[in-house]
């Protein structure tokens, strides 16, 4: 069978990545001096209390490669294909970790995919790929599945300010400075792996109505539209959001995922965000 890895970008709920023995390569989150792995020694919980109270904005670092060998090693034994499905290189060294650890595996079948998201919809993919796999599906088919599917993600999110991008060199600080000084709630998105600025609006509820209306205008309606929300520090709004998607989607489920720390350090608190996919022949933007 095909084993899937991550790694906690993706912000894929414990529960998937028990069912499916995926294993979740931590993100590395600096305050100050001091080190931490996300989900192994700091969770999102007291991430955002030493945010909050922090003079400096913490550092992010993609994981080290040993980490990566770690896993490698408990899984080629095994002799199975192993895919590696992660972040946007544009946005974060995960992919060139992965890569420098699979040398050291050269009869290994190790595969390492930049599928050029973030977030719940890497989560989306990781679950979609792990469920392929159990039901037998060999990795070519899973990856060609994936390639098919990455170009047609959207994700469209508003954060509470702009402050956290444009420190962090996320999104241009002309960009941060106008949000600020007139009070305009850009719509960001990611497209092409970058971040960038979508559509302008007045207020964050003006700019929220109008991330559910880019949804209910390019979301896929034959059941390949896997909505899903995130959020960081938001949970009402997020599951008032996913409640309003869900009853005009007619869908069963829209999952709510919490922003993981490596990509709140980034955004800041109250982001507050949706993902899913649109039919094949209407790519991102």
């Amino acid at each position: 069978m095909v084993h899937i890895i991550t790694d906690t970008t993706a912000g894929l709920p414990a529960a998937v990545a028990r069912t499916y023995d995926i294993p979740v390569i931590p993100q590395v989150i600096h305050f100050g001096s001091e080190s931490f792995l996300e989900g192994v020694d700091l969770d999102n919980v007291h991430f955002m209390q030493r945010l909050r109270q922090a003079r400096e904005l913490p550092k992010t670092a993609a994981p080290p490669p040993e980490l990566f060998i770690e896993a490698f090693q408990r899984l080629t034994p095994l002799g199975e294909p192993i895919l590696c499905m992660h972040p946007s290189a544009e946005l974060s060294g995960t992919v060139r970790s992965a890569l420098t650890a699979k040398v050291e595996f050269p009869a290994a079948d190790i595969r390492v995919i930049d599928t050029r998201l973030i977030g719940s919809p890497l989560a989306t993919l990781v679950t979609l790929a792990a469920e392929w796999a159990k039901a037998g599906m060999d990795a070519s088919s899973i990856v060609e599945r994936i390639h098919i599917m990455i170009p047609h993600c959207h994700i469209y999110f508003v954060v509470a300010t702009l402050e956290y991008l444009a420190r962090g060199g996320r999104i241009g600080g002309a960009t941060a400075l106008l949000g600020s000084v007139m009070q305009i709630k850009p719509i960001l998105a990611l497209k092409d792996g970058k971040i960038d600025v979508l559509e302008r609006e007045r207020t964050q509820k003006r700019a929220m109505t109008r991330v559910t209306e880019l949804v209910y205008e390019r979301i896929a309606r034959d059941g390949s539209g896997y909505p899903s929300v995130m959020h960081a520090a938001e949970p009402e709004r997020a599951h008032l959001l996913a409640d309003e998607l869900r009853a005009h989607l007619g869908v069963p489920d829209v999952p709510i995922l919490d922003v993981p720390p490596a990509i709140v350090v980034h955004g800041g608190p109250g982001i507050l965000g949706v993902a899913f996919f649109s039919q094949t022949g209407q790519p991102n933007g």
